[in-house]
């Protein structure tokens, strides 16, 4: 049996810095094989997070909107037509026609979500993608293994999601027993990664500006997170006002009861959701977050010696660190 690890299980060793100042750093990466991102920040496909309002700020702040497949084809149309060419789509792998039909009309890609990626309908759904649509970037998802990232890149994706469970609003592992610790399924793929030469998108997982900068410095080329970009004020969650007259957000995985109550009526038959709901205080703006997410990139950037993410990552050395890390790691305050 081999050894994996969580976000807090692992810290890295600070570098020799030749960087006058934190500012310096270039955050630029890439989010497929084709398209360059101006930041490695990606805001969750789910039906709580994206949105219009959301996605001009990420387009502004040098990210990409990636539209969640939850919506009818209209509505998915009419996103293609606000943001055109700077904008992926999302769906599962019962749309081939229509996730062409969207392309065409000038979507840059595509996001093959599903929960267990590494599948051979998922292999075909991509193969016939690529086929119609050539010139169209595919990110493919979700897995947590080598080998499956190697596949899906080998089936024709042009970037890969990497992450079984360790979202905010998930329960795949409570309720099932798989999935593989975030921070070692990101290492054990980006070391294929970085043979393949196809972007690895770290999703699920991420609590703050530390753990954005352990996924990138294991090889991720950028994140995704969900619930922190769900509690902006542009996040198109339901928002309510709550105790002591503050807004509340209402958070949900996208296999949660509350999910499949709203979208099909029922919770599936013959499953159990893999997913949950909940309402938490709004922390802020989209610009806020980003802001004190990328300000803490930067600043680990320096401490690893690093003026972009590829250096990052060549100089990152790790260690295992014990529970007493994290607790040493924060403020104390008081006697």
């Amino acid at each position: 049996m081999r050894r994996a690890f969580t976000f807090d299980e692992v810290a890295l060793v600070p570098q020799f810095n030749n960087i006058p100042s934190r500012t310096e750093p270039n955050l630029e990466s890439w989010l497929t094989r084709e398209i360059r991102i101006g930041v490695p920040i990606i805001a969750a496909n789910m039906d709580t997070v994206i949105g219009d309002e959301l996605a001009k700020v990420l387009l502004r702040r040098g990210s990409v909107p990636i539209y969640h497949r939850f919506t009818t084809m209209e509505q998915q149309k009419a996103w293609v037509a606000s943001h055109m060419d700077k904008t992926f789509i999302s769906s599962g792998i019962l749309r081939t026609e229509e996730v062409v039909e969207l392309l065409k009309q000038g979507a840059c890609g595509v996001c093959i979500d599903v929960a267990h990626g590494h599948s051979e309908r998922m292999f075909h759904f991509i193969e016939g993608i690529k086929n119609a649509c050539p010139e169209k970037q595919v990110i493919a998802g979700n897995v947590c293994t080598a080998m499956a990232y190697h596949d899906l890149v080998n089936a024709g994706a042009d970037a890969v999601k990497v992450g079984v469970g360790p979202g905010a609003a998930c329960t795949t592992r409570m309720v099932t027993g798989f999935g593989v610790p975030q921070f070692s399924a990101i290492q054990e793929c980006a070391e294929i990664a970085e043979k393949l030469r196809v972007p690895l998108i770290a999703d699920g997982g991420i609590r703050g500006s530390r753990d954005v900068v352990l996924a990138l410095a294991a090889g991720a080329s950028s994140v995704m997170i969900g619930k922190l970009f769900a509690l902006t004020k542009e996040s198109a969650a339901i928002k309510r006002k709550g105790d002591h007259g503050l807004i509340e957000a209402k958070y949900r995985g996208q296999a949660s009861e509350d999910f499949q109550n709203e979208f099909y009526g029922e919770v599936k038959k013959d499953t159990v959701p893999e997913g949950t709901d909940f309402w938490t205080s709004v922390t802020g703006s989209c610009d806020e977050l980003l802001d004190e997410l990328l300000g803490g990139l930067r600043s680990g950037m320096t401490y690893g010696g690093a003026r972009n993410i590829k250096e990052l990552q060549r100089k990152a050395e790790f260690v295992e660190v014990g529970s007493a890390y994290m607790l040493e790691s924060r403020p104390r305050t008081g006697s």
